[in-house]
Formats: structure tokens, C-alpha cells, sequence
């Protein structure tokens, strides 16, 4: 029986997924959270799944914070990916992390529970095209720039950006300054706007 952890913060694709997981003989949802700090709280009360099917774009912690979270936790379960975005820094980003699986939310249901099989039984699963763009992604930013430019998104003040990454406010203006010249936006507004589209952050 393969135990699948379900991770979506929009509750009913979050039920309606683990309900269609359930009607398969092979699989069994050992639980459901709404975001990737909740699957860690999870994670910290029970035995670890099988798979962790988990949404990229949450509150509080992203499908991919949550990756990077269990790989230095050494948790041993593995990540498939599903958005509806096709980003290419998503894509680029999960396979750093070890996902291996990549799953678009319009993808059909067959297509779902033979991807969560083959994954189990040791494949990757990713789209080809998905594939492709990764390869093709040139992600000029920084894991700092990126970091810094991601809590600027979020609203947060330089001082407050400083306090997070436990870096001085200087440094934090300069990872901000690099990642706008980089990205040739006109502030850090922009530059966070573009890095989004571009899934680098």
C-alpha cells in the first residue's frame, strides 16, 4: 500500500485529490495539510509517507520550501510536484530538490495515479516539455537575492528582510540592488514581479 501525503491549500482540490487517491487500491492518504508548514508539523507526529504530493505556490511554507525543509531534515519520502503553472524555475527548482515528480493540475486523473505508481516504483515523472524548459532556464539571481527578493514581495522592510535572513540591512539593500540590475527592473517591486513570473522565487 502506498501512503501519499496530500499538500494543497485550497481545500477542495485538496479533498477532491485524496478522495480520488482513496478510490485506488494501491494508495492510501495518510493525511492532508494546507501548506508546508503544516505538512512539517504533520510530518513531526507521524510516520513519514510513501510520496508527498504537494502544491508549489502556498502560504506560509511553498511546496518547494517544504522540499528544501525535508531534504535537510533528511526525511525519507519523496516530493511530486503538482501547479498549474508551468514555470520554469519551478521546474528547475524541484528537480534540484530531488522531486521526482513534476505534475500540472490539468493533467487527468489516470494520468495522476500512473505518475504516483511510476514514481513509487523508482521513475521520474515529468513532462518532456516541462523537461525542456528547465534545461532552457537561466536564472541570473543568487540564492540570497533570491531569498531577499522573495520577503520583499511579501511586503517586508529592508530591517525586517535583515532580521529574517540574519544579514545587516547594507547587505540586504545590496542582494535587493544586484537582483534589480540583474533583472533590468525599475525597482524591487519590478524585480520581484519578474523573478515570479519566472518562477525563480
Amino acid at each position: 500500500m502506498i501512503s501519499i501525503l496530500v499538500v494543497e491549500d485550497q481545500s477542495l482540490v485538496r479533498d477532491a485529490i485524496a478522495a480520488l487517491i482513496t478510490m485506488e487500491d494501491n494508495f492510501t492518504v495518510a493525511g492532508k495539510c494546507a501548506n508546508g508548514q503544516e505538512a512539517l508539523r504533520w510530518l513531526e507526529d507521524n510516520p513519514a509517507p510513501h510520496l508527498i504530493l504537494t502544491d508549489i505556490e502556498m502560504p506560509e511554507k511553498s511546496g518547494l520550501e517544504l522540499a528544501e525543509a525535508l531534504k535537510a531534515n533528511k526525511t525519507p519520502c519523496i516530493c511530486v510536484f503538482m501547479t498549474t503553472f508551468a514555470k520554469p524555475g519551478y521546474v528547475k527548482r524541484a528537480l534540484a530538490l530531488g522531486a521526482k515528480g513534476f505534475i500540472l493540475k490539468e493533467a487527468d486523473s489516470d494520468y495522476l495515479i500512473s505518475a504516483l505508481t511510476r514514481v513509487h516504483h523508482g521513475e521520474r515523472v515529468i513532462d518532456p516539455e516541462l523537461a525542456l524548459m528547465a534545461l532552457d532556464d537561466n536564472n541570473p539571481l543568487s540564492s540570497k537575492e533570491q531569498k531577499a527578493l522573495k520577503l520583499a514581495s511579501e511586503g517586508l522592510k529592508t530591517h525586517d528582510i535583515a532580521g529574517k535572513l540574519f544579514l545587516s540591512e547594507g547587505t540586504v539593500r545590496n542582494y535587493l540592488s544586484e537582483a534589480i540590475a540583474k533583472l533590468d527592473a525599475t525597482n524591487r517591486v519590478d524585480a520581484a514581479r519578474i523573478a515570479s513570473q519566472k518562477g525563480w522565487i
